[in-house]
Order: structure tokens, then C-alpha cells, then sequence
């Protein structure tokens, strides 16, 4: 058995902060669970990952990555570099393959619509130039993103949202860890973000365990229950492995 119980790293994805994994946190924390929800900085591939990987590389003993959306790619490059991490858990998340771009395997969804959603905008580098980034139309964040939620409830997520870096979508994706890391996923039956078909078919081509759950793209905050109890399966399945193993 594993020495030290894992801790669970849950790391949000584009227009989300870590409030919206509040749910799931209580539910863990209800059951002893050590937990952390850094800042996803939004930026892009390469930096995002590498922040993230430094964040869990400073938690002691081992960790249970998890990744909403495009936080799954991020904890799909960065648990390849932290080398404490034990398994990996994707919440309507993609996990891409190496070189792969998000933007190119979105493009082959058929169940995504977030595209006609978005709407791009300027933001200062520190090289003194430009760069794009996108924000969800306020207007379509319900119908787009977070399709289960109260009226109310979406219209707090359309005002609050980060807007993400388009080299998120345009970097190509490293190594990935679920190469190497047992892997969990949930699956969202009515995800328009992501997709539900490009969710599953990245799940399965990663080998994760697959729970599909009623609900849409936000199903971390509509079900925190369900995804909370995937968590909590692939924290009792990696912490029954002997360490070294």
C-alpha cells in the first residue's frame, strides 16, 4: 500500500476558475481527502503545463491530477514532468495525443458549438506586442457551456469567466501522461464545449475507465456527486498499489 494517501490536485479549464470545482471539494475534503485547486493560468500549452507540473512537483508524496476541459490537457503535459503523479482523472476533459492542437481535434467534433460562441480579443504580451484571447458571448454561455444550470447560475458563470490564450488551442500538446498513468474519465451525454463525441474518443484512445453522466460541459458543477465519486475510485485504486509498483 501506498504510504502517503494521494492528494487530489483538481485543475480548472478555459473560462472557469477553481470555484468551479467548489462541489467536488467539499465531497472530498467530507471524506479526508487532501486537496488543491491552483490557478490555471490560461496562457497557453506550454506555460500553463509547466505551472501546473510545478505546482503538484511541491506537494508531498503522490497525486491524483484531475482536468476540466482544457485543464485535461494541461494535466496530460504536466504530469509527463511531475514525476509524483499516480493517476489521472478527465472531467469533460480532452486529452490529447502527442502534437495534437485542441483546436484541430474540436474541429472534428460534431456535438461542440462553442465555436460560434466565442469571441476574440486583445490583451498586451510582455514584449510589448498583442496576443488573442477568447471569451464566451455572454449571451450563448448557457446554451453553450453550461446547458444543465439555472438561468441564474449560468448567467454568474457568463459574468465571472477568464478568458483563454488562443495558443491554448494552437500549441501542439507534448508527451502525454496517460501513456504511462492509469486513467479515469468522465463523460458528459450533453457536452456542446468540448464535445461528447471528441471527450469519448480521446478517453478511449487514452484506455481511461469511462463513467458517462447525464448532464453538460459544466457536469462538475451540476453533478459534483457523480464526478466526485470517480475520484474517489481513482484515488482508492492507485493508493492500493504497492510503492514502486
Amino acid at each position: 500500500m501506498s504510504e502517503t494517501p494521494p492528494t487530489v490536485v483538481l485543475v480548472h479549464g478555459a473560462f472557469a476558475d477553481a470555484s468551479s470545482w467548489n462541489g467536488v471539494i467539499e465531497r472530498l475534503l467530507a471524506k479526508g481527502i487532501r486537496v488543491a485547486a491552483p490557478a490555471n493560468p490560461l496562457r497557453g500549452i506550454a506555460g500553463d503545463s509547466a505551472y501546473i507540473a510545478a505546482v503538484i512537483e511541491q506537494i508531498d508524496g503522490p497525486v491524483v491530477a484531475v482536468g476540466h476541459s482544457y485543464g485535461g490537457a494541461v494535466i496530460t503535459n504536466a504530469a509527463t514532468d511531475a514525476k509524483n503523479v499516480v493517476g489521472l482523472v478527465y472531467v469533460a476533459a480532452f486529452a490529447p495525443e502527442e502534437r495534437e492542437t485542441l483546436g484541430a481535434a474540436q474541429a472534428e467534433s460534431k456535438d461542440s458549438i462553442l465555436n460560434t460562441a466565442l469571441v476574440p480579443q486583445q490583451y498586451p504580451t510582455a514584449d510589448g506586442g498583442s496576443a488573442t484571447e477568447f471569451f464566451i458571448d455572454p449571451a450563448k454561455a448557457r446554451g453553450a457551456f453550461a446547458g444543465d444550470l439555472p438561468d441564474a447560475q449560468a448567467a454568474l458563470i457568463a459574468v465571472t469567466q477568464r478568458p483563454v490564450a488562443e495558443s491554448a488551442f494552437s500549441e501542439p500538446n507534448g508527451p502525454p501522461a496517460w501513456r504511462h498513468l492509469p486513467s479515469w474519465a468522465v463523460v458528459a451525454n450533453a457536452d456542446k464545449a468540448a464535445g461528447t463525441d471528441l471527450v469519448r474518443s480521446m478517453a478511449e484512445r487514452a484506455g481511461a475507465k469511462i463513467t458517462e453522466v447525464e448532464g453538460s460541459h459544466v457536469i462538475m458543477v451540476s453533478q459534483p456527486e457523480a464526478v466526485t465519486n470517480v475520484i474517489l475510485e481513482a484515488v482508492a485504486a492507485v493508493a492500493a498499489v504497492p510503492a514502486g509498483a
